[in-house]
């Protein structure tokens, strides 16, 4: 490892001399760019991490020397993917000028990657926010490309953490929106009632038992095999249960269904929630008697 570190050095300490030199017709930026290219493999063999990202950094900058944007984007991709083990803040801050490269040379699909890999380390953060605004770039793009698969991926999470954040009336335009065109699409439509499912659940946490009867209503009309689902099921019973303040109802359909299909964690944090509403409803009604 201590020589891997000892031959990057020695390959920076070239290419920077390369630099400081002449050359003719940017000869000097493209050896200078091998050279580093070198010395960046290095320091990722010796898992040096930040030396490698730097490194990349400056390999980026060589190559825009030469007018070569798509090369500059590439060394700004390898540069992140070597900070995000390290230093999260510096990985997002490359990745951002690797986008920006490949949107001025046309290349929407690894924009739409790349944006879509900002999301996911600002999730890692736990900074949803953020999330939210670079799936929404992300699935543009790969919207704009014809991924639906990908762009309906990225729609989806924008809809969970908006549901989280507490904007349910966003997440249910989108799980809807989702359903729609994936009802269409033959590989996509057997995942039509779990969107149902999911914007449903967004209905419930806004508590107005008309907007839930309504909802069910459209959604066995944009799926008539939705009708016949546990998940239509599930729906139901428990805007029973709301409709009828009854807590202990609500419980037993949720283990009902859990028993058979489990709950993943994005539903079962607001199916909580619905549950905590419903059981401060009781206790103050409780309270009024």
């Amino acid at each position: 490892m201590g020589d891997q570190i000892a031959r990057g050095e020695e390959f920076m300490k070239k290419a920077e001399k390369k630099l400081s030199g002449w050359g003719l017709f940017g000869s000097k930026y493209d050896d200078a760019a091998d050279l580093f290219d070198k010395a960046a493999n290095c320091f990722k063999l010796a898992k040096s991490w930040d030396r490698a990202g730097a490194v990349y950094v400056k390999l980026a900058s060589c190559h825009l020397k030469l007018d070569s944007k798509h090369e500059a984007a590439g060394a700004y991709a390898n540069a992140a993917h070597c900070y995000k083990k390290t230093n999260i803040r510096e990985a997002i801050s490359c990745l951002e000028q690797a986008v920006h490269m490949f949107l001025d040379i046309g290349r929407l699909n690894m924009s739409a990657r790349y944006y879509k890999e900002i999301a996911e380390l600002y999730e890692q953060e736990q900074n949803l926010e953020q999330a939210i605004t670079y799936y929404e770039k992300a699935a543009d793009l790969f919207q704009s490309e014809d991924v639906t698969t990908t762009a309906n991926q990225c729609k989806q999470k924008i809809a969970e953490f908006s549901a989280k954040l507490e904007k349910y009336q966003r997440a249910i335009e989108i799980f809807e929106e989702i359903a729609q065109h994936s009802i269409k699409n033959n590989l996509l439509k057997y995942g039509v009632r779990g969107h149902l499912l999911n914007a449903g659940i967004c209905q419930l946490c806004r508590g107005d038992v008309v907007a839930i009867n309504n909802a069910l209503e459209r959604y066995q009309e944009l799926d008539p095999t939705f009708s016949g689902t546990r998940e239509c099921k599930l729906l139901v019973d428990l805007e029973a249960a709301i409709d009828e303040e009854d807590v202990a109802k609500f419980t037993g359909c949720l283990k009902e269904y859990d028993s058979m299909t489990k709950l993943d964690e994005w539903r079962t944090t607001l199916l909580l929630r619905v549950k905590e509403a419903l059981k401060a409803k009781e206790l103050e009604e409780d309270d009024l008697t």
